[in-house]
C-alpha cells in the first residue's frame, strides 16, 4: 500500500503533451483558483499508471464503487455528492475560520462550524470540481 503524507495538497488527471520539443502537464485552472498551486512555484508531482491500463482500471474498481472517468474524458468525478452523509476528520481551519477535510484523493471538504481534531458527520450539501461544501448533522461526542 502507498502512504500519503499529510502534505499531500491535490490529486488530479493530467496528460502530458509535446509543446516545441518540450513536454508540459496542464494544471487545471481550479487548482490554481482554490490556491492549490501558484503559478512559477515548484511543486513535487507524482505519477501513477493511467487509469486507462488494465492494472489502473482494476486497482480502481477495488478502491471505489463510484463510477469514473478515465484520463481521456477529463478529470475524474468529485469523490462525494451532494445529498451524502460521511465522517470526516477535520484537519486545519480555513482562511474563514471553516474546517477543513481531506477524502479521497486529497479532495476538500469545507465545514462549517468545525475546528482541528473534530470528527463529526457531515451532509455534502454543494459540490464543485475541486471542493465540496458540508455541515455538521452529528457532531462528535
Amino acid at each position: 500500500m502507498v502512504e500519503i503524507p499529510d502534505s499531500l495538497r491535490s490529486v488530479f488527471s493530467a496528460t502530458v503533451r509535446n509543446r516545441d520539443g518540450a513536454y508540459i502537464v496542464e494544471i487545471p485552472s481550479g487548482e490554481v483558483d482554490h490556491d492549490v498551486v501558484t503559478p512559477g512555484e515548484t511543486y513535487r508531482i507524482a505519477v501513477f499508471d493511467s487509469v486507462g491500463t488494465a492494472e489502473g482500471s482494476e486497482r480502481q474498481s477495488q478502491s471505489s464503487s463510484r463510477p469514473q472517468r478515465d484520463s481521456h474524458s477529463g478529470p475524474p468525478e468529485p469523490p462525494v455528492a451532494e445529498g451524502e452523509i460521511r465522517d470526516v476528520t477535520i484537519e486545519t481551519v480555513g482562511d474563514q475560520g471553516d474546517g477543513i477535510a481531506k477524502v479521497e484523493r486529497g479532495y476538500v471538504v469545507i465545514v462549517s462550524d468545525a475546528r482541528p481534531g473534530d470528527e463529526p458527520t457531515v451532509e455534502i450539501e454543494e459540490v464543485r470540481p475541486n471542493v465540496a461544501f458540508a455541515s455538521v448533522v452529528n457532531p462528535p461526542s
